[in-house]
């Protein structure tokens, strides 16, 4: 493999498998959602679902390929901000917990992605 994978670090060829393990945890939570779910809170756990799978295989995709340091602490970010998001609404429908960091992850999210837009511009 070329030094753009293999320099990435510890931290950043952490992120892939991570990646691949909430994109397989996505279909759990969406197969619960759609069969066992309670009807009120199927929507939201879907939702939840759909964040988790399409934000673990970005960081699947993208961490063997994102060499510099922003871009991995893009990703990073987009992992705190996927697991706060997704984990304060399934926590909040499943067990009755507050969602209150859902905003916070969704807004952490969108500034990862920005990031890491901007690093991928720099490329």
């Amino acid at each position: 493999m070329g030094q753009a994978v293999d320099g990435i670090g510890g931290a950043g060829r952490a992120l892939a498998p991570v990646g691949a393990v909430m994109a397989a945890l996505s279909v759990g939570l969406a197969a619960y959602a759609s069969h066992a779910g309670a009807p009120d809170a199927r929507e939201a756990l879907q939702s939840a679902a759909l964040f988790l799978f399409g934000h673990g295989i970005a960081l699947a995709a993208l961490a063997p390929r994102t060499p510099r340091r922003l871009g991995r602490l893009a990703l990073a970010a987009l992992l705190m901000g996927t697991l706060l998001f997704s984990g304060s609404v399934t926590a909040a429908r499943l067990l009755g917990w507050s969602s209150a960091a859902a905003p916070l992850g969704g807004m952490l999210m969108m500034a990862a992605w920005l990031a890491w837009a901007v690093d991928a511009a720099r490329r």
